[in-house]
């Protein structure tokens, strides 16, 4: 028996620009144009993945922008629920001030507790105080301290512009949200994804279990190197973490 050469009919198909549509997900009873140019149509679509990637892209473009001519920087890290009058809170500001009279810029998470010590303490000092926002249900906006700053919706896209215009981080006692931040910057250190990035944890008191946990049983255990290990300095000095990030500026200007 002779194999046939008849193909099926090509299905019919609808273009939503680069993307081809057949069969059953062609029958859309609008166009794109018209679903922009119609106000009165539904919303629905400003909540959908492809449009979500836009306003990340938005918010990458807004960042970018903002901080392209920031000087040099460190990010400090610490607890949105420190009070005013905690002694971390001051410890914030003199952390803030030193890195300013150090010709650093202070950049945190721009909202209260020692963020706002953080800020506080440069911007008094007269140095650049940078807050990076985050849309949250339980913490207010950008503190009072904040001379130049960016909200943000995503925390990926914060978390590059941490990264990418500090030259080190400075960890003050925190919680989930700097723990997090904290061990993203070791593995990309870790990796080589960033040089010369020093990471420092202020207080021996509060990051020294964490520390000797990493020593004993991460390292212990053969998980990561010794050079890991020497990622972290922890110290209770002020004088101590700026010469850390001083130390290491200098170190990645000799080599650029």
């Amino acid at each position: 028996m002779e194999e046939s050469t008849d193909y099926p009919e090509h299905p019919r198909e609808k273009h939503r620009g680069p993307v081809v549509l057949r069969r059953g997900s062609r029958d859309e009873d609008s166009t794109t144009d018209q679903r922009l140019l119609d106000s009165r149509g539904p919303s629905d679509w400003v909540h959908t993945d492809p449009w979500r990637v836009l306003r990340i892209q938005a918010e990458f473009v807004e960042g970018f922008g903002a901080l392209a001519e920031v000087p040099r920087a460190v990010t400090v890290f610490g607890s949105a629920r420190t009070p005013r009058d905690h002694p971390e809170y001051e410890l914030g500001r003199k952390i803030g001030a030193a890195l300013a009279n150090a010709g650093f810029a202070a950049i945190t998470g721009g909202g209260p507790g020692s963020m706002e010590a953080v800020n506080r303490g440069a911007s008094e000092a007269g140095g650049l105080s940078i807050g990076l926002g985050i849309e949250l249900p339980f913490e207010q906006g950008l503190n009072p301290w904040v001379d130049l700053g960016v909200n943000f919706r995503y925390f990926f896209t914060r978390k590059t512009m941490f990264i990418k215009y500090a030259q080190a981080f400075i960890c003050l006692p925190g919680g989930f949200g700097t723990l997090d931040e904290l061990f993203e910057a070791l593995t990309l250190v870790q990796t080589k994804k960033v040089t010369k990035f020093p990471v420092v944890l202020f207080g021996r008191s509060y990051w020294g279990g964490l520390y000797d946990w990493v020593k004993s049983t991460v390292h212990g255990e053969g998980k990561i190197g010794e050079k890991d290990l020497a990622l972290l300095h922890v110290t209770d000095d002020i004088d101590d973490a700026v010469r850390v990030v001083q130390e290491s500026y200098k170190a990645w200007e000799d080599t650029h």
